[in-house]
């Protein structure tokens, strides 16, 4: 059975929905009102008198004197006749002048005047008249005389009906945002989103199973005396599935679902923000209970108080307060649960977030290695995999990825099985395909010997120093073939997710990013503008050691550095604090890349051997790479 759903009435309705019932059909209007037709059809009917006269007088035979008829008969120049009681029309053998000297006429008609006494059938007896039976001068028939006269009226109101609705268009829907309901729209069976269709967030689907449960049996929770919240907030990166979770949940329960993003109600017009917002959650009562999700709500939903209009009374904070009021609002009986998404909950207004409001906090993270394995599985349903595709290894290579990051892998592995002419998705293609996500698709570039050697030993500093720190990631794979913007690339992966990171093990990952340019100084005693993406990592990873994390003694136990991007750095601590960030970041690059150079001095071998295996294949695996570098691979756990 197919669920009718009403489409999105862009561009005055900012919202869409799923499995809401159709809209009653709207009342037919007058257009411009029944004082408006009475005006038209009295204008309508003035023209049309002045039309037809203008034709009638243009088209119809002239009226002569009884005394010009009775001389054309003395005359004997009339060749025949038709009377119809004193009204006569006749048929001139030869053209006469017209008594007032306007031209000449044929046919004509006259009137025989009652008090008339001579023998007008004797003389025309006399003269051979014709007396005919039928009317001399041709008259138009009824239904064309009907037409001439009502055609006009009928075009010119056509014409006004279609100038009233344009016009009430353009100012209706143009400038109040108001329109006509929708028309229904029939929705494929079977095509709303559930949970099957989630993976990987188990523990955010715990929390919202309460929302499905209590829009699906409202009654227990109303006799127990329990609320549902108010409204429930998903925070969490871009692409970690806070839309889909929604959706998710109003296919679920099996309830009309509202979905509208934040950015979309605001207009330059104060107030319009505030009345679509009111005519949303109006929607959403009329067929609760129901799942109203607003997608960015940081949009709209900051702080307040910022100065962004004068007097704090702008477009945006109307439209939050309207939100706020619609909240506040809501009680269980109304069945009407609120869904909101955000990537900044930091920022959100207080009052937004205050019990009774958003008063359920739901953070959705990146998915784990066995959630991104059931992620895969979803996103390659509908995809023929090879025999040998093993989508655990996939997912252990992916660490941090989303749920979005995921089905992009999916599809370009499909993409890439497409233009290599198979039937089935292999392991290689998936790997390609990761390859291209992370590293960046390859570039035709040819590189001169002595820069392509210098990328050999370059990409070896990197992987070899990632080989001997203890605990550091593994290496996966080393390329000297250009990708996206890089000459070369080195890819580490860490065997298991990870939550927490300890100094050494940061410590490791700075060593690692300063094997490039350590191995060019060391091997060629120069410096390279190669190096400019790693030094980029290396300052975030010092930065945050000494600002945010507490590894410095000389800085303390204390966050100088706020994770907020938008506090000036500035402004972010005392001027002494800071000299003293950078006086410690500059003590530990400097310790780590004086490190590096020493390793590689001391395994000056190994780097040979790695940089001499990536000239000649220009491409390692992890295995090859190990082997080229003669480091034996610690087993998972080892380290």
């Amino acid at each position: 059975m197919s669920n009718p759903v009403p489409p999105r009435r862009a561009p005055d309705d900012p919202w869409r929905s799923e499995g809401a019932p159709p809209p009653p059909p709207p009342r037919k209007k007058m257009p411009g009102g029944w004082w408006g037709l009475v005006l038209m059809a009295v204008v309508v009917y003035l023209i049309t008198s002045l039309v037809i006269s203008l034709i009638r007088s243009g088209t119809k035979e002239p009226t002569v004197s009884y005394t010009e008829f009775n001389k054309q008969v003395t005359a004997g120049n009339i060749a025949k006749i038709y009377s119809k009681d004193e009204s006569i029309e006749g048929e001139l053998k030869t053209k006469a002048p017209l008594p007032d000297g306007d031209g000449d006429y044929t046919k004509f008609m006259t009137q025989r005047p009652a008090f008339a006494t001579d023998d007008l059938w004797g003389e025309l007896s006399r003269q051979n008249v014709t007396v005919t039976a039928e009317p001399v001068v041709e008259k138009t028939s009824f239904w064309p005389s009907l037409l001439i006269a009502f055609l006009p009226m009928l075009l010119l109101i056509a014409v006004w009906v279609f100038a009233a609705r344009r016009m009430g268009a353009a100012l209706g829907g143009g400038v109040l945002g108001r329109k006509e309901p929708p028309k229904p729209v029939a929705l494929l069976p079977g095509k709303r989103t559930t949970f099957a269709d989630v993976a990987g967030i188990d523990e955010v689907e715990g929390e919202l199973n309460d929302v499905v449960d209590f829009l699906k049996n409202p009654d227990a929770y109303r006799r127990m005396g329990a609320r549902m919240p108010g409204g429930v907030l998903l925070a969490g990166a871009p692409g970690t599935g806070k839309t889909l979770l929604a959706r998710a949940v109003a296919g679920e329960a099996g309830v009309p679902f509202f979905s509208a993003s934040a950015s979309e109600f605001i207009e330059m017009i104060v107030g319009v923000g505030a009345g679509r917002v009111r005519e949303l959650f109006s929607e959403a009562r009329k067929v609760a209970p129901a799942i109203v999700f607003i997608d960015e709500i940081d949009t709209i939903g900051r702080v307040r108080g910022g100065g962004a209009g004068l007097g704090g009374h702008d477009e945006r904070e109307q439209t939050l307060n309207q939100i706020l009021t619609e909240m506040d609002g809501f009680t269980g009986s109304e069945g009407v649960v609120v869904l909101a998404a955000t990537n900044r909950a930091d920022v959100l207004d207080p009052a937004l977030t205050r019990p009774g409001r958003f008063d359920r906090v739901v953070q959705v993270s990146p998915p784990d290695r066995p959630g991104r394995e059931a992620i895969l599985r979803i996103h390659t349903r509908e995809i023929p995999l090879d025999a040998d595709v093993d989508l655990a290894r996939i997912a252990a290579s992916t660490p941090g990825m989303t749920g979005a990051d995921l089905a992009n892998l999916a599809n370009e592995a499909a993409l890439i099985a497409v233009k290599r002419k198979q039937t089935a998705v292999t392991q290689a293609d998936l790997f390609s395909a990761l390859e291209k996500v992370q590293l960046g698709a390859e570039r035709p570039l040819v590189l001169a010997p002595d820069e392509r050697r210098r990328t050999a030993y370059h990409e070896s500093g990197h992987a070899l120093l990632g080989m001997l720190q203890p605990g550091a990631d593994p290496v996966r794979k080393v390329t000297i073939v250009p990708r996206g913007r890089a000459l070369g690339v080195t890819l580490s992966t860490p065997e298991a997710d990870k939550y927490a990171y300890t100094e050494s093990y940061l410590r490791g990952r700075i060593i690692g990013a300063l094997g490039g340019m350590a191995a060019e100084h060391v091997v060629f005693e120069v410096i390279t503008t190669g190096a400019e993406s790693d030094l980029e990592q290396v300052t975030a990873l010092a930065r945050g050691m000494v600002g945010r994390w507490g590894m410095s003694e000389r800085v303390g136990r204390l966050t100088a550095i706020p994770q907020d991007a938008q506090v000036p750095y500035g402004l972010s601590a005392a001027p002494e604090t800071l000299d003293s960030v950078d006086h410690e970041m500059r003590r530990i690059v400097d310790e780590c890349y004086e490190s590096a150079c020493n390793q590689l001095r001391e395994n000056r071998d190994r780097l040979d051997s790695l940089a001499a295996a990536l000239l000649e294949n220009e491409t390692l695996d992890e295995e090859a790479a190990y082997r080229a570098a003669g480091v034996p691979r610690l087993a998972k756990g080892d380290a």
